[in-house]
């Protein structure tokens, strides 16, 4: 494989590789949570279907909390290089970029309560409106501002963790809470599952939560931005050993600190561990071995596909909800809790190749996403309404 530096429009098809990826370990994590109530439960004792012990561990290791941390990155990286090209042509960007984050977070708001409760486009608008009166630091103060954001609560979390596991460490299941979503989203009329969708949503997005979300995510976006403002992934060719040690040193040790509940204790200390220190550390491994990949131009035409599902995102990420909530809620086939963890990976996998096929055909025709074309046409309408009118 013969490896140089990428042109422009090939780096940014890098990062639209990384976009992909990105929505498949999403999916496959998120179905877990589409198709049995994973908030509530210890999925390492609940599933118990055949393989499923073996599928779970692979997840739990390879694509839990390793997936979120590089799409918020590459968010991150995305807001930043329009916040650059807005300086370099002299062009306003704060107006431009609220407009967008709040049109974002419309579509979230729509997506959690109409669709599924684990919507993440909410977050992202909140955090990016953060990110926003951050991006005139320099990427050394972002990332050194990141790290405090992110670690010191972190390690704080931890520390009381560790002192309630030694307290009681058993992991409990919240039994009526497991019963309410069996009986709404299988079964139940749209109204109960509006209810326990809120319900759901609401667990996982109370204040304390929520705030916990915010110094979570954050971070990330703004690791993302200084990786923005010093080019690095347009530079990646200059530095091509550097990305083989990162890909290697992540990983290695990533994936030790992911495989912590297995190798030490499975309780809820290590497992935070495993989600929160580990996941990133994997996450950034990944994104440098997906550069790697990129510097490969056989490699970039066979994975093009997984590109140009990156190009459409959040096309991609909303239909993976719409499609999933159809097969297992009651409006459709009512799968809900009769699904192994294997079939779910493979039902997760049929989506994903369905979503590969369509961006494949959309882009070849219309040559942007169906969102982006959609607001390009409403736009196109509105000027010539003004236009005609103006004539007249």
């Amino acid at each position: 494989m013969k490896l140089q530096p990428v042109a422009l429009n090939e780096r940014i098809e890098a990062i639209d590789l990384m976009r992909g990826f990105s929505l498949l370990g999403i999916l496959l994590i998120n179905m877990l949570a589409f198709h049995s109530p994973f908030s509530y439960i210890d999925p390492y004792t609940w599933f118990d279907g055949p393989f499923d012990t073996e599928v779970f561990g692979f997840i739990d290791i390879f694509i839990q909390g390793s997936f979120y941390p590089l799409f918020s990155m590459l968010f991150g990286y995305g807001l930043a290089m329009q916040y650059m090209k807005a300086q370099e042509r002299q062009q306003p960007f704060l107006p431009v970029a609220i407009k967008r984050l709040l049109i974002l977070l419309g579509f979230g708001i729509l997506h959690a309560f109409l669709i599924w409760y684990g919507d993440i486009l909410i977050t992202y608008a909140v955090t990016g409106f953060f990110l926003l009166a951050l991006l005139r630091l320099s990427p050394a103060w972002l990332l050194a501002l990141g790290a405090a954001i992110y670690t010191l609560p972190h390690a704080f979390l931890l520390g009381l963790m560790f002192i309630a596991v030694s307290i009681d460490p058993n992991i409990y299941t919240g039994i009526q809470e497991v019963q309410s979503s069996l009986a709404a989203y299988p079964t139940g009329t749209f109204a109960d599952i509006f209810s326990q969708r809120f319900s759901d949503w609401m667990h996982s997005n109370n204040p304390s939560g929520y705030l916990y979300l915010i110094v979570t995510i954050l971070p990330f976006l703004m690791v993302g931005a200084a990786a923005a403002k010093v080019r690095l992934i347009e530079r990646a060719g200059l530095f091509h050993k550097s990305w083989i040690n990162a890909a290697a040193g992540l990983l290695i040790i990533g994936l030790l600190l992911k495989a912590a509940p297995l190798l030490i204790d499975n309780n809820y200390a290590f497992r935070y561990i495993q989600d929160i220190f580990g996941g990133p550390l994997v996450a950034m491994g990944y994104a440098a071995l997906i550069v790697l990949i990129a510097d490969s131009r056989r490699m970039r035409k066979v994975l093009s596909p997984v590109a140009k599902v990156g190009r459409m995102s959040l096309t991609t990420y909303l239909s993976q909800s719409i499609i999933a909530t159809f097969i297992f809620y009651s409006y459709g086939l009512g799968l809900y809790g009769q699904v192994d963890v294997l079939t779910g990976t493979w039902i997760a996998l049929g989506i994903f190749a369905i979503q590969l096929i369509f961006a494949e055909l959309w882009l070849s025709k219309y040559g942007q996403g169906p969102l982006e074309y959609l607001s390009r046409r409403m736009t196109y309408g509105r000027n010539l309404e003004k236009s005609n009118n103006s004539k007249r």
